[in-house]
């Protein structure tokens, strides 16, 4: 490699030409058209051109020199046509030296400037040629097809990154931005949403990172802004449902196939075709108790006194009548798990034409159920109990607050709170773990309006209910067990510590004793419930709302004939199947709790509150607001050492639900 010879290299995709200076051992000492002394290996070198320099004509000269050279390379590069030489080559699909190269470029000139001229055209077009410095291969016309694509595609998103991070600015520094076409604003809120909802698992998060990005935006905290000014999203928008994919409405197929079965049920009458298997218990009085907006009622009681005993009726919404297994319905039901309960909204597990009409035990309407008919002494002791499929109808639909306004009054509420404190009796002696804890209730009215109230769940129509559909879970259980028939049953290993005995534990204990409880376990064999008290317990009270209780009731109505019953591995596999969407359905039942808890109390904020201190921890202590029933972590207060079970006094400090930030101080 000789001094004065003409050479190329690539520089931050850039040809540069340059005049090597000095060469020694395969290093170069460069001056470049640009004017600068560059040190660079030779293997570095693009082109290597015959032509020399004169050195001694100064740096100045050597620079003008280069530049002009370059013009001319560059003005021979509007005469190479790369796809006229791709369509006559690419059949050949065998390297190409660069000396042929130029000859088909340029039949009659092969100088050092025409060859650059060649390289600098492949280097600027990729799309047809592979390209190393000095031979070319042709791409396949599917390779080409898949340069042209991701071309396009890259092109897309430089204009997306710049166009939309233009445009995010504006939007959130409240300027008029230049309004993007329909297409290319769906585009945006689609890659922002993405983005905010699901950061890295996003599939658009680097396209979404350089967008804001681009719009000085350094979190992704003013993407949720953005997209409630544009009114995508509300500022209380719940995000647990995008991120854990629920779908609220339910799809048109299984909206399609609900209309067609209630269609068909009622043309003929929906009890129809199983009223021989069916007993008609229309003459009793059943009454339902439940919350004061429930729609969808899923269970009955009936109480007769026969003098010398009581029957007790628990009385089941028969819905494996309704919904048959691997239907679309039943599908549908089974992806969701579970009703989801949440202070705005309500999601059924089941289409509300279902739910709240023909499955629900409505007063006045003819039902088909599954009873559990139970015979007790005047003790209230249990003596015997039968299961069977069963015609009812209700006569009253009562309120948690109506049964407590007359439990000293009404003789068959009296009767059913009796029944109730003995059962729970029996449990707290065979070992039962009774937690009392208040219930904090939080909701939107009609108008949209936020209320919060604490209520005691140890008032006679709760323990009534609580405890009798207990008994009846457990009756039921332990049918399916006497007729050798896998179900979701659930039991409890002993919790870690016990803290009290029976029901006789404060508000700390209760609190800290549901702490200490072992995981529930699912499994198609029953086993011992410690925290229940029971030898064996599968729930199947609310086939609505459940899908673990659907599958027990179909286990149930397999006995009358009804069905066909699941097997064990059937069993397994649908336990396997509930497993993510029961934890999702928790997770979102409690996150939205929490946030409208949060929201309200964002205005209480410098109230002062009572706070009974659980435990310190290194640097803070976690203590329990009683009145929220909620968890908060207290600074450590100089100079005053507390110990669990303390009552103090703290003021909420700093709110902000959205961000999920609660503090206080004392």
């Amino acid at each position: 490699m000789e001094s004065g010879s003409i050479v190329e290299y690539i520089d931050r995709q850039k040809i540069v030409c340059a005049v090597i200076l000095e060469s020694k051992n395969q290093r170069l000492r460069l001056l470049t058209e640009n004017n600068r002394e560059v040190k660079l290996s030779a293997n570095r070198l693009s082109h290597k051109d015959n032509h020399h320099l004169d050195l001694s004509m100064g740096r100045d000269k050597l620079v003008e020199s280069l530049k002009e050279i370059v013009s001319r390379r560059r003005a021979l590069v509007n005469e190479v046509n790369i796809r006229e030489l791709w369509e006559v080559l690419n059949t050949e699909q065998e390297w190409i030296d660069i000396a042929t190269m130029t000859e088909f470029s340029f039949p009659d000139n092969l100088s050092g400037d025409y060859e650059s001229a060649v390289v600098r055209a492949f280097f600027s077009d990729k799309l047809y040629f592979k390209f190393n410095p000095d031979r070319f291969f042709p791409n396949t016309e599917e390779q080409v097809e898949q340069i042209e694509t991701r071309s396009r595609e890259e092109e897309h998103k430089n204009r997306l990154i710049e166009e939309g991070g233009s445009w995010l600015k504006s939007l959130l520094n409240d300027k008029t931005p230049r309004s993007p076409d329909e297409d290319q604003l769906s585009e945006f809120i689609r890659i922002l949403k993405s983005f905010y909802l699901f950061e890295k698992e996003s599939k658009h998060y680097d396209l979404g990172k350089a967008i804001i990005a681009k719009a000085g935006i350094r979190t992704p905290a003013p993407v949720f802004d953005a997209l409630v000014k544009l009114g995508v999203w509300n500022k209380d928008e719940n995000l647990d449902i995008y991120q854990y994919d629920i779908r609220p409405p339910f799809s048109d197929k299984v909206t399609e196939h609900t209309t067609g079965l209630i269609e068909s049920l009622t043309a003929g009458g929906f009890h129809s075709g199983n009223d021989s298997k069916r007993r008609d218990l229309t003459h009793l009085p059943l009454i339902t108790i439940d919350g004061q907006s429930t729609l969808d009622f899923d269970d009955a009681l009936s109480i007769e006194d026969n003098g010398d005993h009581y029957c007790l009726g628990v009385h089941i919404s028969d819905v494996g009548h309704f919904i048959r297994p691997g239907d679309v319905i039943d599908r549908e039901a089974m992806t969701r798990g579970s009703s989801i309960y949440m202070p705005d909204q309500k999601i059924s597990m089941i289409p509300p034409s279902l739910s709240e009409d023909l499955c629900s035990l409505r007063a006045g309407e003819l039902r088909p159920t599954i009873t559990t008919m139970i015979k007790l002494d005047r003790t209230s002791e249990i003596v015997d109990y039968e299961i069977f499929p069963s015609l009812v109808r209700i006569m009253h639909q009562l309120t948690y607050h109506e049964v407590n306004s007359v439990a000293d009054e009404d003789k068959n509420i009296i009767i059913l709170h009796e029944i109730a404190q003995k059962f729970r009796q029996k449990r707290l002696a065979d070992g039962a773990v009774q937690i009392s804890l208040p219930e904090v209730n939080i909701w939107l009215d009609e108008n949209g309006e936020l209320v919060f109230n604490r209520t005691e769940r140890e008032t006679p129509g709760r323990i009534l209910v609580s405890e009798i559909m207990i008994m009846a879970n457990w009756l039921m259980a332990r049918f399916l067990a006497s007729n050798n028939l896998p179900s979701i049953y659930r039991s409890q290993p002993e919790p870690r510590e016990r803290l009290y005995r029976e029901d006789n534990g404060t508000l700390f204990q209760n609190w800290m004793q549901r702490k200490s409880l072992s995981r529930f376990v699912l499994s198609h064999e029953p086993e011992y419930h410690a925290g229940l008290g029971l030898d064996a317990y599968a729930t199947a009270t609310s086939p609505i709302r459940k899908y673990y209780d659907l599958v027990a009731q179909r286990q149930i109505r397999s006995v009358s004939g009804l069905e066909t019953p699941y097997t064990s591995d059937e069993v397994d596999h649908i336990i396997q199947m509930l497993m993510q969407p029961m934890r999702h359905v928790s997770s979102i039942q409690f996150r939205r709790k929490k946030y409208w808890l949060l929201k309200y109390l964002e205005s209480r904020i410098g109230k002062k509150e009572e706070a009974i201190v659980l435990s310190r921890r290194r640097n803070d202590y976690l203590v329990l607001l009683p009145e929220y029933m909620t968890e908060c972590s207290l600074p450590m207060p100089g100079g005053i050492n507390l110990k669990p079970e303390d009552v103090i006094q703290v003021t909420i400090q700093h709110v902000n639900a959205r961000k999920d930030m609660f503090s206080i101080f004392m």
